[in-house]
This record gives structure tokens, sequence and C-alpha cells, in this order.
């Protein structure tokens, strides 16, 4: 008999990133994972990335889905996870900064029936990665996120999260920025599920690069790890 084949759905939100979309679009596309359906949601960019992804990149993913207002990470995740149709989701940032070669690794435990939520950390049993003012931000809020959620993680704000489909469209996401890292924590440790962690490289950019996320994103993360807490 042969073996069904799982389908791994690739959900990338997407806000100005021009200068990398195509670039991350090729990656994942070589990533070593047979099944994918590749999701973009395209979060009202204005700076020239909706032109690229209906001339360059439309023609190699499964859908791209086009906010007709910015609505920030969480609310294009929320779009994504609901047009998702595969067997396991994972989140992609459209910036270089993870690798989609990692995949396997980060998803091969929900696959093989081991675990149904895994998040890819970048400072598992390896040197902390990026600069100190986030890595320290990181820290504090993967261990606020800890106290209250009862995990054992060292990265609550990694990019790499990976969920069974049924999971994630189950969790109705509330946070439109990126208060959804400790928001989807809290409400996974809610339904009980242990999270569980896989190493995975990390080449962080910096804001001049790119790099959204701020000090603001970091005293709301504080609150939304308050606000959903057991």
């Amino acid at each position: 008999m042969q073996k069904e084949s799982k389908v791994l759905s690739i959900v990338i939100p997407c806000y100005n990133e021009e200068k990398s979309i195509v670039p991350i679009v090729k990656r994942v596309l070589k990533s070593p994972v047979e099944e994918k359906e590749i999701i973009i949601v395209d979060d009202c960019s204005t700076d020239g990335t909706r032109e690229i992804l209906k001339k360059e990149v439309r023609p190699l993913v499964s859908r791209i889905i086009y906010h007709t207002r910015n609505q920030g990470k969480g609310g294009a995740l929320r779009t994504g996870f609901q047009a998702a149709s595969g067997d396991v989701v994972i989140i992609q940032d459209a910036d270089l900064e993870y690798d989609p070669m990692e995949y396997p690794k980060i998803v091969a435990p929900i696959f093989e029936g081991k675990a149904e939520v895994v998040y890819g950390s970048r400072f598992l049993n390896q040197k902390r990665k990026g600069y100190l003012a986030n890595r320290a931000a990181n820290w504090a809020l993967t261990v606020c996120s800890n106290f209250f959620t009862g995990q054992k993680l060292t990265d609550m704000e990694t990019c790499y999260k990976a969920f069974r489909r049924e999971i994630i469209q189950s969790i109705d996401i509330e946070e439109n920025r990126f208060g959804f890292e400790p928001e989807i924590t809290a409400k996974i440790a809610k339904k009980g599920i242990r999270i569980r962690e896989m190493p995975i490289s990390y080449r962080p950019r910096t804001n001049k690069q790119g790099k959204k996320i701020g000090f603001k994103d970091g005293l709301r993360a504080l609150y939304v790890i308050w606000k959903y807490r057991r």
C-alpha cells in the first residue's frame, strides 16, 4: 500500500519586502519538502512589493492574498492560516533571516505524530545570535511567557512556528501586530499542548535593512503575556 504524502502549508506574511520577497520565495521552493502549499499574504504593501508579487511571484506559489488595509503580522497570519489546507502549517517571514532548508527537522515531529506544535529555536543548545538589545528583549519576554504558560521555551519570539493545521485553525487570533507571538503561545498552552523546540540557524538583519519590530512591540508583548495568562 502506497504511503499517503503529507502536505506542508507555508504561510508568508509580507509587508514592504520588495528586495527580499523574490529571493525568499525561491528559497522556499528549493526547500526539501516534497508536497508544499505556499500562501503569501500581502499586508497592503506600499513600496512596489505588490507589483512584484503580481508579475514575478504569482506563477510560483499556490496563492497570494492581498489585504486592502494594513493589519500587521498577526492580521496577515490570521488570513493565511484560514486559507491553508495542508496537514501542517509553518510560518515563514518574508525577510532572509531564516533558512527554509530547515523545514524538515522542524515539521518532522508533527508529521511523525510526536508533537502537535514545534517552534524553531535560535538559541536552543547553541550560542545566542543577533543584536544584544534584541537578544535581551527576547530572553526577557520568553522567561515571562514561560512563567505564565508553564512552557519551557528558549525562543518564544521565533518566526518558525509549525502547527498541525487543525490546531492553528481552531484558535481565535486577536493580536494584529507582533503580539501574535505571545498570544499564540499562551493559547496553545491553554489547550494543554506542550510545545516542542528544534534548533535552527539565524541570520539577523538590522532596522536599516528592514527589521520592523521595535521597543513599542516589546511593551505590547508584555501586555499580551499578561492579558492571555492562564
